[in-house]
């Protein structure tokens, strides 16, 4: 069992929860998962370890309530626990001194930049990062991730905080005014498809966290499958980072639209936490 020890909603729906995982906590590195089960009769879901704290054994998970079990994960109260959380897995984000480095999340896919961040910047690079969501109250982690970068620029659809509009906009003014040696994005896929296209056109070297509908996290179930340069690959095992411009982002899309159906039922027959 995995005792909840913190709990806090950070943005509707979106909620910060800290682990007690001592060994996941040891071992975990930036751009790394977990998946987590809630009880004996529940799914298995990935989650992107936030940051880790190894000192005091805990990892820090963000979620959104999107179906049922994070429904139920939400439910449950500080001092709670989950019966399975098994991790550190997929492969860490490859973190070396590439020199200026922008980070673009977007929704509450952004709280994986924060250990993403720290990491890049512990190596010696110059980090710019780009957080946007659709208001200001969708965004998370801006404090963390600014903390850890030399750049932080913030766009929200509707000019609630920073700039109105997506984040491609600032991307591309970064791009067009310095030498930019990596990008990395993680968040919605149809924000990391956009920051590809625009990033294909500059021949910059750009990285995306892809996170597809995924069962055992081991590669054998085969769900995580995403097409890469037109060869099959598995999130899991050969992800969760990949190239940008490889991705088959229009057969990623279709693939996690594959159990809305099903979803929604589930969702249904449990509302609140009662």
């Amino acid at each position: 069992m995995y005792k909840i020890v913190r709990k806090k909603e950070i943005a509707p729906l979106t909620y910060m929860i800290l682990v007690e995982a001592p060994l996941v906590a040891q071992r975990a590195r930036c751009g790394q998962f977990v998946i987590l089960r809630i009880d004996e009769r529940g799914e298995r879901i990935p989650l992107t370890i936030a940051e880790r704290y190894p000192d005091s054994g805990l990892i820090k998970i963000i979620f959104q309530e999107v179906g049922l079990t994070t429904r139920r994960l939400r439910c449950i109260a500080e001092g709670g626990e989950v019966v399975d959380l098994m991790g550190p897995l997929g492969n860490p984000t490859k973190v070396e001194n590439y020199g200026t480095v922008v980070l673009v999340g977007g929704g509450y896919g952004a709280a994986s930049l924060e250990i993403i961040s720290r990491e890049m910047k512990a190596a010696g690079n110059t980090i710019i990062s780009i957080v946007g969501a659709r208001s200001s109250n969708f965004l998370v982690q801006v404090e963390e991730i600014g903390a850890n970068s030399d750049e932080l620029h913030i766009s929200t659809d509707d000019g609630t905080r920073g700039e109105k509009g997506f984040v491609v906009a600032p991307l591309e003014r970064i791009i067009k005014s310095r030498h930019v040696d990596l990008i990395l994005a993680v968040g919605p896929v149809p924000m990391m498809n956009a920051v590809a296209n625009l990033t294909r056109s500059f021949g910059i070297k750009t990285i995306v966290s892809l996170n597809p509908i995924m069962v055992d996290g081991t590669g054998m179930c085969g769900s995580c499958r995403v097409s890469i340069g037109g060869k099959t690959m598995f999130a899991c095992v050969d992800g969760p980072d990949f190239d940008a411009h490889t991705v088959d982002f229009d057969l990623l899309i279709n693939r996690q639209k594959m159990y809305l159906e099903e979803e929604d039922i589930a969702a249904r027959r449990q509302r609140t936490c009662n």
